[in-house]
């Protein structure tokens, strides 16, 4: 099994000093034509990605991306443009077509950049840059470590949809007319895999993944590829369930979809259009008292830090849920200023949502719920944040005793997410660090399977 390890110098970028002195050129073109307030970014990602399948080399992708991203305001009027060309006629033209939108837009009381007096002024080094730029060989050499992995699991792996590698680092830079400007550099990397199980006429297919900023971090690609081979064995000789009302674990990946959706509630837009279930929720019970939900921004090498938002305000730690009440709304400056509030800082979405967990592991909430629906998948789209109707197609396995008995599918489970998010009754301690959402598996009191 070969060991991950960088074997190349990390990718060229500009100097942040000299997109620095980009974005302020573009600011200072903007208001030479007029604009009281500018905003414009600039970003640079490189990376690899390669898929190998039944051992074979199926893609190779290189990318090497750059944009360029403007807004401007003439009295509250905005205007937009963006563009890939940074020699400086594409430049003078991406800013003069921003500039001509704004003039044809209405005026918006609520348009405008950020306040400035909530601009970050430190960018704390948070640790996420950690290039891992991989020689061609030495990364399919992984991807078909990751999928032999899984194809070894069990004579009933059949099939793969392949072993995937990869990688990328960036850099982004930052900078508004209030005097903002702000850079820092990212990476990002994944192991993957998908196999395809058979038993009889049954075809069953499941995955697994790695992600981290660190690729020091990740788990090997055998053990990658053993979980994703793993979970496709277990899936096999489904039965359907009967209808019913019994008690459901969301395994933890699956549970990020719920405070996902629990975010999407409580966005400014959400509010101010008076589309969501916990309009007027503020200060009101919306969870149980054991539940704490808040945003970890500064987490060293976690992947949903950031020392701003993308409108350059300063983010910090903060509760949104704390004793099972509703503490703060997830607010851009536009939505704040319609809601008469001001900004959260999550201009482009929460950082390091953080859902506190209890003190079991999942073999410990199946034991709690003695029998019941453990969903390891969930299917479609079937949530209304308007009225908190929850109904999605899910797959995974029944319990009884506190033991899993027989995998299932071809079923449903139903709710309204205001029950449900009080219907809670414990939050496991397996917290899944992969994303931007921090959750363990969760056990909810009651929910409607609808089966056969």
């Amino acid at each position: 099994m070969s060991e991950i390890q960088s074997t190349a110098n990390e990718p060229e970028f500009p100097q942040q000093s000299q997109l620095e002195e980009m974005v302020h050129d573009i600011i200072a073109q903007a208001q030479k034509l007029g604009a009281d307030g500018v905003e414009a970014g600039v970003s640079i990602d490189a990376g690899l990605s390669v898929t190998v399948r039944l051992g074979e080399t199926e893609t190779l992708e290189y990318n090497r991306d750059r944009g360029l991203g403007l807004t401007v305001y003439f009295e509250h009027r905005k205007g937009s443009a963006s563009t890939a060309d940074f020699e400086p006629a594409g430049i003078r033209a991406t800013v003069q077509a921003a500039c001509d939108i704004a003039r044809y837009t209405n005026t918006d009381p609520c348009a405008g950049l950020a306040d400035a007096g909530r601009m970050a002024s430190i960018i704390p080094d948070l640790d996420l840059y950690h290039p891992w730029q991989l020689g061609v060989d030495q990364a399919i050499e992984l991807a078909r470590e990751c999928e032999a992995g899984a194809r070894d699991v069990d004579e009933r792996i059949v099939n793969s949809e392949g072993g995937t590698l990869s990688s990328y680092t960036g850099i982004r830079v930052l900078a508004n007319s209030h005097g903002f400007v702000g850079g820092y550099r990212t990476s990002r990397h994944s192991l993957s895999c998908s196999v395809v199980g058979k038993q009889g006429d049954e075809m069953q297919r499941d995955h697994w993944y790695e992600s981290a900023r660190d690729y020091r971090d990740l788990a090997t690609p055998v053990e990658v590829g053993h979980m994703a081979g793993e979970r496709t064995f277990r899936r096999l000789g489904t039965r359907r369930l009967a209808t019913r009302q019994v008690p459901v674990i969301f395994a933890a990946d699956v549970a990020r979809g719920l405070f996902g959706s629990f975010i999407s509630a409580i966005k400014g837009g959400s509010l101010y259009r008076k589309s969501s279930f916990l309009v007027d929720h503020l200060g009101k019970q919306v969870f149980p008292g054991f539940i704490h939900i808040h945003e970890q921004p500064l987490l060293r090498k976690a992947m949903g830090s950031a020392p701003y938002d993308s409108e350059g305000v300063a983010t910090q730690a903060r509760d949104l849920v704390l004793d099972g009440v509703l503490q703060g709304y997830v607010l851009d400056s536009y939505s704040a200023r319609q809601l008469g509030m001001e900004t959260t800082a999550n201009a482009g979405g929460v950082h390091n949502l953080t859902i506190d967990p209890g003190d079991k592991d999942l073999p410990g909430l199946l034991r709690a719920m003695g029998t019941g629906l453990l969903v390891t998948e969930v299917i479609g789209f079937g949530v209304n944040i308007l009225t908190g109707d929850y109904s999605r197609g899910v797959a995974g396995f029944w319990v009884e005793d506190g033991e899993i008995q027989y995998p299932v599918d071809e079923i449903a489970v139903a709710g309204n997410l205001r029950d449900m998010f009080m219907g809670i009754v414990e939050v496991g301690n397996d917290v899944d660090l992969r994303g931007n959402v921090r959750s363990g598996s969760v056990l909810i009191e009651q929910m409607t399977i609808a089966g056969s």
